[in-house]
């Protein structure tokens, strides 16, 4: 039996994984010196936080912070701007579409994006946006 936690993490990238098209999905992976032509997310596990506690009957309730990576790579400016729109687009859908992961959280809501660069010798630059994704679900054991 996985944790209430595990199975929100686990929500939040199969949700990814069988809904955006094309682009590779994987979780807590090191970044890679190559992305995909399509696209690559990368889901990080994040920070679990305090949860608000509440008694009789005991229940944690956390707003757990994950963070959703999108990179892509191009080697024109223009291309990668627009291909990293694109994705955002795919994922802002996708997760819109699941608000409850298919029951695994009580809801999810997304942060606004933190845009990065990486330049890489001899090949094309990465972009990459950052975004918070707020997993709220509840729990009675901080460690169930």
């Amino acid at each position: 039996m996985t944790t209430t936690r595990e199975q929100a993490l686990a929500g939040l990238f199969l949700c990814l994984k069988d809904n955006v098209p094309d682009a590779e999905v994987l979780r807590n992976a090191p970044l890679p010196t190559k992305v995909p032509d399509a696209g690559l997310i990368i889901v990080r596990d994040g920070d679990v936080g305090e949860p608000e506690v509440t008694l009789s009957p005991t229940r944690y309730h956390y707003m757990h912070q994950a963070e959703i990576e999108a990179l892509v790579q191009e080697a024109d400016q223009q291309a990668r701007d627009e291909a990293l729109d694109s994705l955002l687009q795919s994922i802002g859908e996708t997760l819109a579409l699941n608000l409850n992961l298919n029951g695994a959280v009580d809801y999810l809501h997304i942060g606004s994006p933190e845009f990065l660069s990486e330049t890489t010798s001899g090949a094309p630059t990465i972009k990459a946006a950052v975004v918070p994704v707020y997993l709220e679900y509840t729990t009675t054991n901080p460690l169930i």
